[in-house]
């Protein structure tokens, strides 16, 4: 079942340790990572997993995720990746990483988050 439009899709946290990160969790929330492999294998990012269900990422900062900031980041399901970006850069978003599917932005009060059309 797809998420609805409006609601948080996944949510990724992007950090330069990530491997430190995805034990923490882990340990802390009794999540199990399954890597992700990256970069023609160079390292893995991790999908976190709770019981059966993925509740999301534990990403390192590098790669195509070089310029994502570091923490937390929402992903919002939208109907329209155009038309949502167009709409929060006329409000004042800037665009901190601009992919195929996804855009992650950074609202008027600094707040960061992305838009997903899945």
């Amino acid at each position: 079942m797809a998420a609805a439009i409006g609601t948080t899709g996944w949510l990724d946290l992007t950090v330069d340790d990530a491997d430190g990160a995805r034990d923490f969790y882990a340990d802390v929330l009794g999540w199990r990572p399954e890597p992700v492999p990256m970069q023609d294998g160079a390292y893995a990012d991790y999908t976190m997993m709770a019981g059966d269900i993925a509740v999301g990422g534990v990403c390192h900062k590098r790669g195509e995720n070089a310029g994502m900031p570091s923490g937390w980041v929402p992903y919002f399901v939208v109907a329209s990746l155009e038309a949502s970006l167009a709409a929060a850069v006329e409000r004042g978003a800037t665009v901190v990483e601009r992919r195929t599917q996804m855009a992650a932005l950074r609202d008027p009060s600094g707040a960061t988050f992305a838009i997903w059309q899945g």
